[in-house]
């Protein structure tokens, strides 16, 4: 996955594969994978009946502080989050250093469960997203080189067409 946000489509299949899981593994009402700049990557589930873009951008911006926080008291980083409130709750993880798994739940669901499952999907995705980069950095790394002869004859072929 590059900054312009390449996904392969075999990588997109495995990423809905471990949400599916993951949002039925643990009961979850709603899975969304983020960027490290707040940019919705995926979402699975109930769909929410919120500002999406907005939560993302609060989600990357909850882990900055917290890992700024983590520094404070001698810590590199939290790698997950929790956030519970009366009724719904919701647990962030820190995939790799450029994306976070949010995992929306209420009361069906309990936290032991929902970070035993979170923490499965996150080796997964971890794998996942390896791969994906791996790929992503490959295409950016091929260049494709025209030898001198094939140049020179594309060259005069484009010419003969301007000339008729």
């Amino acid at each position: 996955m590059q900054s312009a946000g390449t996904i392969f489509e075999e990588d997109y299949w495995a990423l809905r594969g471990v949400m599916t899981e993951l949002l039925e593994g643990a009961n979850a009402r709603s899975v969304l994978l983020l960027d490290w700049t707040g940019q919705i990557i995926s979402s699975l589930g109930t769909p929410a009946d919120f500002d999406v873009t907005s939560f993302a951008s609060l989600c990357a911006a909850d882990f900055e502080a917290n890992r700024q926080l983590a520094q404070l008291i001698g810590e590199q980083d939290f790698s997950t989050l929790y956030h519970q409130g009366a009724n719904e709750s919701m647990y962030l993880s820190r995939v790799e250093s450029r994306v976070i798994l949010a995992v929306l739940f209420d009361r069906r669901a309990t936290l032991g469960l929902v970070r035993l499952r979170v923490a499965r999907a996150v080796e997964r995705l971890t794998s996942v997203f390896g791969n994906l980069y791996e790929k992503a950095q490959v295409q950016t790394e091929t260049r494709f080189e025209v030898d001198a002869e094939f140049s020179a004859r594309a060259e005069a072929e484009i010419d003969n067409l301007f000339q008729e």
